[in-house]
C-alpha cells in the first residue's frame, strides 16, 4: 500500500485539486465536541471538483486498502484521542440549493447539496415561505448527516420531508434512492451500514406563512438554547430515546442521579441527563468511559439498553 501522501499525488494527478488539504489534521477543529486526534489526511474538495474527485478518491482507495470516513458537520461524532487513519473526505464545501420544482399536491421539490449546513438551508426556504424543515432550526449538522441519520426532533423527521436520495453507491454509481417509508425508522436510515456517499436530496416542503415558519423557527431555536445545547462542547443528545422505556433517557439518567457525573473531563450535563459535555479539558475516551458507565448503570438499575446517538469513530482498540 503507497503511503497516504503519495495516494494523495497520485489522485490529484489525474483531478487537479482545489479546496482544503492538510495531512496530521486535528480532528477536534471539526466536530461540536472539540476533542479527537489527528486524521492521517483530511480533504474539502471545491464544490465544483467534490464528485469527480470523491468518486477517483473513493475507487482507489478501496483498491488500496485505504479506509476514507465521510464527514459531514461534525456535529454527531466523537474521534478517537488517536485520531482516524486513512483519509477524512469533508463535504463541508459541496453545499447550497441546486433546484426547485412543482411536486405534486402543491408542493415544493428543494434539491440541496449533500454538505449544506441544515440550519442554513431551513433559513433559506424560511425566506420562501416553504415549510417542513421547521423542527431543525438550530440543530447543527449538513444535510447529508440528517439524512443518514433520519435526525428527529420535535416529533418529526427528516423522513417525514424526504422525496429522493442522490448517491455514490458501493459500486461507485450514481444512484437516485425514491423515499419508501418502510426503509427509514426512528433514527434509521437505508443508508447506514453500506459504503455510500449521499451526494444530494430532495426535500418535499409547502407553501406557508412566512411570519409563522420563522416563528416557529424561533421557538425550536430558544428552546434548544435553554436546554443547554450550545453551552459547552457536545454532541447534542448522547444517546436515543427508546419508547419502550416508558420515559425520556434524560429523565432516566436523572432519576439515577446522574447529573454532574463526571469522568476526566466529561461530564454529564448538570442541567439534562442525555447531554455529555466537554467541560474544557475532555479527552475522547473520558467521553467513551463515561457513555459507557451511562450504559452499564441504567441496565443495572433499570434493565434498559441505552443506544448511543453518538457516532465514536476513528481508532478505538486501546480504549476499555
Amino acid at each position: 500500500m503507497p503511503t497516504i501522501k503519495k495516494f494523495i499525488e497520485k489522485i490529484n494527478t489525474e483531478v487537479k485539486f482545489s479546496g482544503l488539504l492538510r495531512f496530521d489534521e486535528l480532528m477536534s477543529l471539526h466536530s461540536t465536541f472539540k476533542l479527537g486526534g489527528k486524521a492521517d489526511v483530511l480533504l474539502r474538495p471545491d464544490k465544483d471538483i467534490f464528485l469527480n474527485y470523491s468518486l477517483k478518491l473513493l475507487k482507489y482507495a478501496r483498491e488500496e486498502g485505504i479506509p476514507v470516513f465521510i464527514l459531514g458537520a461534525g456535529a454527531n461524532i466523537v474521534v478517537s484521542d488517536l485520531g482516524i487513519r486513512g483519509i477524512v473526505l469533508d463535504t463541508g464545501a459541496y453545499s447550497g440549493i441546486l433546484s426547485q420544482e412543482e411536486g405534486t399536491n402543491g408542493k415544493k421539490i428543494i434539491k440541496a447539496l449533500s454538505g449544506t449546513i441544515v440550519d442554513w438551508l431551513v433559513d433559506e426556504l424560511a425566506g420562501q415561505g416553504l415549510s417542513g424543515m421547521e423542527f431543525l432550526a438550530g440543530m447543527p449538522g449538513s444535510v447529508g448527516g440528517a439524512v443518514w441519520m433520519n435526525a428527529r426532533s420535535y416529533g418529526k423527521s427528516v423522513s417525514d420531508v424526504l422525496f429522493d436520495t442522490e448517491i455514490l453507491d458501493e459500486d461507485f454509481q450514481l444512484r437516485i434512492v425514491p423515499f419508501r417509508e418502510n426503509d427509514f425508522a426512528y433514527k434509521k436510515s437505508p443508508f447506514q451500514g453500506r459504503e455510500n456517499l449521499i451526494l444530494s436530496v430532495k426535500f418535499a416542503l409547502q407553501q406557508a406563512d412566512k411570519h409563522e415558519i420563522l416563528r416557529e423557527m424561533s421557538i425550536n431555536r430558544q428552546d434548544r438554547s435553554e436546554k443547554g445545547h450550545f453551552r459547552f462542547p457536545s454532541a447534542g443528545s448522547a444517546f436515543k430515546n427508546n419508547p419502550d422505556f416508558g420515559e425520556p433517557t434524560g429523565k432516566i439518567i436523572d432519576e439515577l442521579g446522574l447529573r454532574g457525573y463526571t469522568v476526566g473531563g466529561a461530564k454529564v450535563a448538570p442541567w439534562h441527563g442525555n447531554i455529555v459535555i466537554n467541560s474544557g479539558d475532555a479527552k475522547a475516551s473520558d467521553v467513551k468511559n463515561l457513555m459507557d458507565y451511562l450504559i452499564k448503570k441504567v441496565k443495572e438499575e433499570k434493565g434498559f439498553e441505552l443506544e448511543s446517538e453518538i457516532l465514536f469513530v476513528g481508532d478505538w482498540d486501546y480504549c476499555q
